[in-house]
């Protein structure tokens, strides 16, 4: 709608009967006051027109933006090089080259492009000039260090983002904690959060822990992925993206590995400096919000009653989260939880698997040397393992949740072992069962007792004969059930031959021993299933007999 204008004559007579006015009369109010009811505007309107009225207006000269010196595309050549030479040299406190270096630079010694080289006639461009142009024409720091517009982003569904991050707590600390390290000193109280890309549905928990902590992030993982007690706190399920930042957590190799066998896919934000001017952790603000939310609407309240240990401060924590998921959603006329909700994938949740199973996946490897009695040990806990792998540099995956440990050694895993105790008391010693490179090193030391060398080969004769050798052998939704990855064999066998080696340890006599109908029941069996469970169940319950005979 287009503004009303007054008449020029009508500012004319209002100006000059205000002119007779004193500045502090209140009669000039009153005046004001009439003209703008007359005219249908505003009080401010009218102060405005008479501020602008007859009001000079700037001249420029014709040729005004156009340079005098230089011609102007090689005037701006120079300004967009000098500009270049300023940002090459700018350090992390902001400091760079002055206009004035820079052209002293291009005159005495000339600067190399990648469109050939440039030197400057001395004297044909100066300071003034060169910062006039350089701010005009966009070359000066403060707009190169612009940031580009932002793009907004939103999931499609429910869980198929989530992002995750973590803030120390105002209270820093707690005065019980669960657990101290005597040379650390008191733990940092951090909370830690998940937040629905989709809904904005949030699930937080405060962990006591020294610094970046990955036990504690996975334990809160299996907690936000876990179904809650508490029906307000609706968020569970395995997401198909984890969003973080680029610290001590995401780069670990077994957070990465925990959250790939759950089938999510992690990614991170650009490091800062990685992209130009743009920041590249300002994505993060749907869950980095929640966390100022959190401290001015709950932990100030510790002002009045601070907890005492992390289970206080968790119980408070979750009835808030109750009010905070049930307020509005940032755009849509509902809830956060009805948008989580009504917003769920058309092929369900994806259910979280047990702890114990989740226990197995948080595996961290550690390049180690067996002992010569097969014993390995960790942060003074012994484990017994295989007596092959005795003098074998190995790779051990042991749990952060558990007491079981698995051996990585070439292509094959060995495990699961569990802790063991001291030495084996004198008279129930017992040896072990002699490994392939022993029955090889037997088979070696017979074979070499049987050689016999003619006596020509030492003493001058015909070829050298080798007698007795013998060949060498050798042998509500729709619920999506969780898809178990069984990155270390614990549950299934990696091919049938593994599956035969097994069945004929525990028979303790080789397959071909067995009849004909029998292998080929093995092999119909094996084609069905490989479970490691179902095919031992099978044997014990079809070839029982055989091995007692």
């Amino acid at each position: 709608m287009p503004r009303k204008a007054l008449p020029g004559e009508a500012l004319i007579d209002l100006r000059r009967r205000l002119s007779t006015l004193p500045l502090r009369s209140p009669s000039r109010k009153v005046i004001i006051q009439e003209i703008a009811a007359l005219y249908g505007i505003s009080k401010a309107t009218l102060y405005r027109a008479l501020s602008q009225h007859m009001r000079p207006k700037s001249l420029h000269r014709a040729d005004s933006g156009q340079t005098r010196c230089l011609p102007t595309a090689e005037m701006e050549r120079y300004c967009e090089l000098i500009a270049a030479i300023k940002y090459r040299t700018t350090n992390r406190q902001g400091r760079c080259l002055s206009t004035g270096e820079a052209i002293r630079l291009l005159e005495q010694h000339g600067i190399k492009t990648p469109e050939g080289f440039v030197k400057v006639t001395p004297g044909a461009l100066k300071v003034p000039t060169v910062n006039r142009y350089i701010k005009a024409w966009g070359y000066d720091r403060h707009v190169l260090a612009r940031e580009p517009a932002a793009v907004r982003f939103e999931a499609e569904h429910s869980n198929d983002c989530w992002q995750f991050d973590l803030s120390p707590s105002d209270i820093k600390q707690i005065n019980k904690p669960s657990w101290v390290r005597e040379d650390d000193g008191h733990p940092q109280l951090m909370l830690f959060s998940v937040v629905d890309d989709r809904s904005g549905v949030a699930y937080m928990e405060y962990h006591c822990v020294y610094g970046e902590d990955v036990g504690a992030a996975l334990r809160f993982l299996f907690s936000a992925m876990s179904a809650k007690a508490l029906p307000g706190l609706g968020l569970h399920g395995i997401p198909k993206m984890i969003y973080a930042d680029n610290g001590p957590i995401a780069r670990s190799h077994i957070f990465q590995k925990v959250v790939g066998y759950l089938g999510t896919e992690l990614r991170t934000h650009i490091p800062a400096g990685k992209d130009g001017s743009r920041i590249t952790a300002r994505s993060k603000g749907k869950v980095e919000r929640p966390f100022r939310t959190v401290k001015e609407m709950y932990e100030t309240l510790f002002h009045f009653h601070e907890p005492q240990t992390e289970e206080e401060a968790n119980a408070g924590l979750q009835q808030y989260l109750l009010r905070y998921n049930d307020m509005d959603h940032r755009r849509e006329p509902h809830s956060r939880m009805q948008d989580w909700q009504s917003n769920l994938p058309p092929s369900g949740v994806r259910e979280m698997c047990s702890w114990e199973r989740f226990c197995t996946f948080a595996r961290e490897p550690e390049r180690r040397t067996v002992g010569g009695d097969a014993r390995v040990a960790i942060d003074g806990v012994g484990y017994e393992v295989d007596a092959e792998l005795a003098g074998e540099t190995v790779v051990l995956w042991w749990g952060l949740f558990d007491n079981e440990l698995y051996v990585e050694y070439g292509e094959k895993r060995f495990g699961p072992y569990y802790p063991v105790g001291g030495p084996i008391p004198l008279h129930r010693y017992r040896k072990h069962r002699k490994t392939r490179h022993e029955r090889r090193a037997e088979r070696v030391e017979a074979l070499a007792g049987k050689l016999e060398l003619a006596r020509s080969a030492v003493f001058g004769g015909p070829e050298i004969t080798l007698l007795g050798t013998e060949p060498v052998t050798l042998d509500n939704k729709p619920v999506v059930p969780f898809a178990d990855p069984d990155p270390f064999q614990e549950l299934s066998y990696p091919n049938a031959v593994a599956a035969k080696r097994a069945i004929a340890d525990y028979l303790g006599m080789p397959l071909a021993k067995l009849s004909a109908d029998q292998i080929e029941s093995i092999d119909t069996l094996l084609v069905k299933t490989m479970n490691k469970r179902e095919i031992i169940a099978w044997a014990r319950q079809h070839l029982r007999n055989i091995a007692s005979r």
